[in-house]
């Protein structure tokens, strides 16, 4: 605590402060309030027990007087232009003398006056020249020249001070001229300054992320300074500090003072196998104040997202295992099951091929069926082996032509009926297969199947994108698009993807323009509100934005949202794609269109990334007026340009943003 330990020896007496002065909560008062209420408390001070700044001379029993001044905190000590108020202050010092009987003095009754800014300089003067009189000034660095109190004034802190404790011991004449170095407390800081404020997180809209970071948080705190505030990850064990990161935001992106949204930042790990706990706090640059931590989980890196690859991964059945012994009901979710007596012909796969069957034609104690037709000419009937195979026996009740006949089959007769129907279509499509070596003959049959779904939703469309089987898919999708009122084509699956989506995430060209061609709608969105052309702007590569952008339909769906707001020229930007943002800006993509989440257009994305490519592509594209939309907080791209906290393209910038109004006749 003192400036030096000189004198600090095992006999020699020293001053010590054995209370620190209390850091925040404690506000400096302007000489228009009046005194202040209750005096400057100390650190441990509480509700119930009160304490205040108290030293106490080491060493040495008896009378002695202590000086209190205000100083600044700085790294060399200065007078402070505020004032020391209350019982024994004068002249903004307080002095009082410790008796005999006490090794200790404390300062219950200290107030501090805060001096306006235009009073600084005169202040200060009187202050130095009253220290040089009272002959208080030893031991601490004073302005040298008077000249220089005017540069003082302009760099003093005026939110914060420090107490000089000096103690003068008694010498042979009686007077007070033994000094004993000085001791400085701890900064105090006032409360009504942006700066002084305990730094407490309230509230955050996520606390875990992946380990590859830039997920975006929002952050309720008390109230802070936007251009003296962090966010900072770190992570300790029993050896000290293992990591430390800070989340990335700018000054703009603290909403008054209250919120701050930011973006996490990589952990140290991506290999990450298991989630792992972090703490993260806030930390005020200019004193390296924390606030209390809490704690955030990164999460390992996900990387199909889609699942796509996991579906890839599952193990197919071989060919044998269609061996007519019994379908593959408990695989699918729609038609399928328990295999028959006759198997199913050609191409059914045994399992009953997908016929339906309605109440009462299934056997077990069912009544018998009436089957009812007309003669139209007149015919005899021969015996009941013409009608049925089973053990009923057909009996005739009429056979006049013209007339109704009525008969009674069994429910064996009416499934053997209806399966050697089936039968024989599978083994007229499978001679129109072997002429012609056209696939589709093989899959006209199967249309009814093709609704069915496996364990994750996804159909045989589905299937075909995932494994990449293209033939397969434009098949298929010929098939389905000459069935009236079927929605296969469409179907999501459990994730809510259409095959369309899977091709575009697989970057599948030729299925996708299959799907396309064949009908497939490409306004339907997955989950997460996206479109084929959401998803494909997401991706780096931009070669399917351009591919899909031929089609009409698609080019009407630029400037739609998703659920996050982001049209597909943020998404774009956001994906660093430059020849994605390209095609959509040719196809007529919207630049004045704004995000609904804060309001910025596609520019405002592009400035925050600092991208200058991405930048330079939109000034030679469009014109001015994208430059002076503001975002939901009245934010010009200017702005954001020149509060990047990421300095590395700073020599671009001045030329850059000279080239921008070049560019746009300004």
């Amino acid at each position: 605590m003192s400036l030096t330990n000189s004198l600090r020896t095992a006999d020699r007496p020293y001053l010590q402060i054995i209370e620190q002065p209390k850091q925040r909560g404690f506000r400096f008062r302007y000489g228009c309030e009046g005194p202040s209420h209750g005096g400057l408390p100390g650190a441990s001070s509480e509700k119930n027990r009160k304490s205040y700044p108290q030293v106490k001379i080491c060493n040495y029993q008896g009378l002695a007087r202590v000086v209190v001044q205000l100083v600044t905190n700085s790294k060399d000590a200065h007078l402070h232009a505020h004032s020391l108020v209350g019982k024994q202050c004068d002249k903004g010092i307080c002095i009082t003398d410790l008796q005999p009987k006490d090794c200790s003095i404390s300062f219950p009754n200290l107030g501090i006056l805060h001096v306006t800014k235009k009073n600084v300089s005169k202040t200060l003067e009187d202050r130095m020249t009253e220290a040089y009189r009272m002959g208080y000034n030893c031991g601490i660095v004073i302005h040298p020249e008077i000249d220089t109190i005017q540069g003082e004034a302009k760099e003093m802190d005026l939110s914060v001070v420090r107490l000089m404790f000096t103690a003068f011991l008694p010498d042979s004449d009686g007077g007070f001229s033994r000094r004993l170095d000085p001791v400085i407390s701890d900064p105090i800081f006032d409360s009504k300054a942006p700066n002084a404020s305990n730094l407490k997180i309230v509230r955050m809209d996520r606390t875990a992320g992946c380990v590859t970071g830039g997920e975006e948080v929002y952050l309720l705190c008390d109230k802070v300074q936007k251009d003296d505030i962090q966010v900072r990850f770190y992570e300790d064990d029993e050896t000290g500090l293992t990591w430390e990161a800070f989340g990335d935001f700018s000054p703009t992106d603290v909403h008054r003072q209250f919120a701050i949204v930011f973006k996490t930042p990589k952990y140290r790990d991506l290999n990450l196998q298991k989630p792992t706990s972090v703490f993260v706090q806030l930390k005020r640059k200019s004193d390296n104040e924390t606030s209390e931590p809490k704690p955030f989980t990164y999460h390992p890196q996900i990387i199909d997202k889609e699942e796509v690859q996991r579906k890839r991964q599952k193990t197919l059945p071989n060919f044998q295992d269609y061996n007519g012994q019994g379908g593959a009901g408990g695989m699918y979710r729609g038609p399928g099951g328990g295999g028959s007596a006759t198997g199913g012909g050609p191409g059914s796969g045994g399992g009953g091929a997908g016929v339906e069957l309605g109440p009462g034609d299934r056997t077990g104690g069912a009544p018998n069926r009436e089957i009812s037709i007309v003669i139209s000419q007149s015919e005899p009937l021969g015996k009941g082996t013409d009608y049925c195979t089973c053990r009923c026996r057909t009996v005739c009740l009429c056979w006049k032509p013209g007339l109704l006949m009525t008969a009674f089959l069994c429910p064996e007769c009416v499934l053997e009926a209806r399966l050697v129907d089936v039968a024989e279509r599978q083994a007229e499509a499978l001679f129109h297969y072997a002429v012609t070596g056209d696939v589709r003959y093989l899959m006209a049959p199967q249309r009814h199947l093709m609704t069915a779904q496996d364990e994750n939703g996804d159909t045989g469309l589905h299937l075909g994108v995932i494994h990449s089987q293209t033939d397969a898919v434009r098949s298929l999708a010929q098939v389905l698009s000459a069935l009236p009122g079927e929605e296969v084509l469409n179907m999501r699956n459990d994730l809510y993807q259409t095959p369309l989506h899977l091709a575009v995430i697989t970057q599948q060209k030729e299925a996708a323009e299959a799907l396309v061609l064949a009908g497939a709608d490409v306004t339907l969105s997955d989950r997460h509100g996206n479109t084929a052309l959401h998803l494909a702007t997401q991706q780096k590569e931009g070669g399917m934005v351009g591919f899909l952008l031929r089609h009409r339909e698609v080019v009407e769906l630029v400037d739609l949202p998703n659920t996050a707001g982001f049209c597909s020229l943020h998404l774009a930007v956001l994906a660093n794609s430059l020849c994605s943002l390209r095609d959509l800006l040719v196809s007529g993509g919207n630049v004045e269109v704004q995000e609904r989440s804060c309001g910025r257009t596609a520019l405002h994305l592009a400035t925050e990334l600092d991208n200058v490519s991405l930048i330079i592509t939109f000034l030679a594209t469009v014109y001015i007026s994208p430059w002076y939309i503001t975002s939901f907080m009245q934010q010009h791209t200017i702005h954001i340009w020149t509060h990047l906290p990421n300095h590395s393209l700073l020599n671009l910038r001045f030329p850059t943003c000279c080239v921008m109004f070049m560019c746009n006749g300004r």
